[in-house]
């Protein structure tokens, strides 16, 4: 009977363990599959290559930007939209403004909708790839250089989409 009780005892220790190394692993599993299959809106990060096609496709793409309530910047885009041929590079730039009496360093979170499109979307270079720090009243333009792969073209899920957003929200970066 002792036997017994050892063994569900051991199962159960080792289901309580397996459960907590999971819970830890959940989010970069998570990260890592969107990044892979674009899931949840996740852009592609890839590297510049310009794609030649037989007839021109266009999309329009819309930028956002948005702080955290407890970032005192300023955060906005350079332009609200541009007409993106897809298979060619395009880059756009956003600006941030430290407004406190302080240095910041603040990172930045990106999505793309609508989500199916996040696989597509590649950024080959970004502000959001590394920590922003900005000096009192410091302002700063902020680079993004992305793609939309011709790729997109073989998909039938998203051949009636013409308009993409690119959002950011800025949160304050505490190590």
């Amino acid at each position: 009977m002792k036997n017994n009780h050892d063994h569900l005892a051991y199962f159960l220790i080792s289901l309580v363990i397996g459960m907590l190394g999971l819970s830890f692993a959940a989010v970069p599993l998570y990260r890592l599959i969107c990044q892979k299959t674009g899931f949840g809106g996740t852009p592609q990060i890839g590297l510049l290559k310009s794609e030649k096609l037989k007839e021109d496709h266009w999309v329009r793409v819309k930028f956002t930007a948005s702080i955290n309530r407890n970032l005192p910047w300023e955060f906005e885009p350079k332009q609200n939209e541009v007409k993106v041929k897809i298979g060619e590079p395009m880059l756009v730039y956003y600006s941030a403004q430290n407004k406190a009496d302080y240095p910041i360093i603040g990172m930045a979170t990106y999505n793309v909708s609508p989500d199916k499109m996040g696989i597509y979307f590649g950024k080959i270079q970004c502000f959001c790839f590394e920590q922003q720090k900005l000096n009192p009243h410091q302002k700063m333009d902020m680079p993004v250089l992305f793609t939309i792969s011709s790729d997109i073209l073989k998909d039938s899920s998203t051949k009636d989409i013409k308009v993409v957003t690119l959002s950011y929200t800025f949160f304050e970066y505490k190590p």
